[in-house]
């Protein structure tokens, strides 16, 4: 491989995980993921119910995590923070947050091409 296309994946990459630490992490997901995590013994979640306000006990498994407002608010942010993001990232205060993120989503794992989103493969997970 060319080195222009190894320093074009370094960058790409650097980019992809501090935009995701900034435009995703840093959100409404955050509130959403808030809260106490349930315990497992299965490891697959099999031995876990939710017990709604009807007495109706459903199969963590079977359970939404997200309701529909909650998605709806999600995406607004992400998307106004990727809107933000590429609009204003040459701004000194947004540029020294940009910078301050990258060293913590630098210890990230190294990204991957979704081949789902350029057709190669099955666009909802197979």
């Amino acid at each position: 491989m060319q080195m222009n296309q190894e320093a074009e994946k370094r960058i790409a990459a650097n980019l992809a995980k501090t935009m995701a630490m900034l435009c995703v992490r840093n959100t409404h997901l955050e509130t959403i993921h808030a809260g106490k995590t349930p315990v497992t013994r299965t490891g697959d979640w099999s031995d876990v119910t939710v017990v709604d306000a009807a007495g109706n006990r459903i199969p963590w498994t079977d359970v939404s995590h997200i309701s529909d407002d909650q998605l709806r608010h999600l995406m607004r942010d992400i998307v106004n923070r990727l809107y933000t993001f590429h609009l204003c990232a040459d701004e000194p205060r947004l540029r020294a947050e940009i910078e301050r993120w990258m060293a913590v989503a630098g210890q990230w794992d190294e990204p991957e091409i979704d081949q789902r989103m350029i057709g190669t493969g099955n666009a909802h997970g197979g």
